[in-house]
């Protein structure tokens, strides 16, 4: 029985194999460069005497937060690469201008992880992005999404995509939308609960392919966090 309807098990496992040998390349990077970008020294003391940390804790600590930096990173690339999977969808890569798409449908996506991944003119220029590509005759009738697959405020939404720049915001376009990661998912998958079912089978996938394992009530407590970070309603 595969582990998920809406994509196979070799590319599941290959996205989730991905994130997993980022954080194992870091953890290793890490150990050998924890100096290599300068660490702030005021901050290590006063987090250190105030937390009361021991130093040897405190860098192991430092370690782990440089490493979660870069495994967030490749979080949007887990996304793109599962989007990528899904039948009708196809990963555009790197250098393939925005990320997914699906020619029949005629949607073309730009995917960042969260909210705040992008922010002010960077908004503005992804926006530009997405109208320059629906200029592309080979995309005549597409829709180009921004998706944020965690949003601000726990809300599903769907709608014309309009950041501002010095206060003065893009025109509204129903062809330029921006649209939340349950949303996006339910729209790719045609399943409501698709990113939680992704969510709930990524442990037994590490546990299968990997030596690193999570009990049952662990579990529930990550579940935890994804009913407080999206709206399933």
């Amino acid at each position: 029985m595969p582990y998920l309807k809406f994509i196979s098990d070799k590319n599941l496992i290959s996205a989730v194999s991905k994130v997993i040998n980022v954080i194992e390349k870091a953890e290793q990077d890490a150990e050998v460069n924890i100096h290599k970008n300068v660490i702030d020294p005021f901050s290590a003391l006063f987090h250190g005497i105030t937390k009361s940390i021991p130093y040897t804790d405190w860098m192991e600590q430092e370690k782990a937060r440089q490493t979660q930096k870069t495994m967030q990173n490749s979080i949007g690339d887990f996304h793109q690469d599962i989007l990528g999977s899904i039948s009708g969808w196809k990963n555009l890569g790197t250098g393939g201008g925005l990320d997914v798409i699906n020619k029949k449908m005629k949607i073309i996506a730009e995917v960042k992880n969260k909210y705040n991944t992008t922010k002010g003119n960077h908004l503005v220029k992804l926006y530009d992005d997405i109208k320059n590509t629906l200029k592309n005759y080979e995309y005549t009738g597409y829709t180009g999404y921004y998706v944020e697959v965690i949003s601000k405020r726990r809300k599903k939404y769907d709608k014309p995509f309009t950041p501002s720049e010095k206060g003065k915001r893009r025109p509204a376009k129903n062809k330029i939308r921006v649209i939340d990661g349950v949303s996006f998912y339910e729209m790719t998958t045609g399943r409501k609960n698709a990113l939680l079912e992704l969510f709930d089978i990524i442990p037994q996938v590490i546990a299968d392919k990997h030596n690193y394992k999570l009990n049952k009530q662990e579990s529930k407590e990550y579940h935890k966090l994804f009913k407080m970070a999206f709206s399933t309603e």
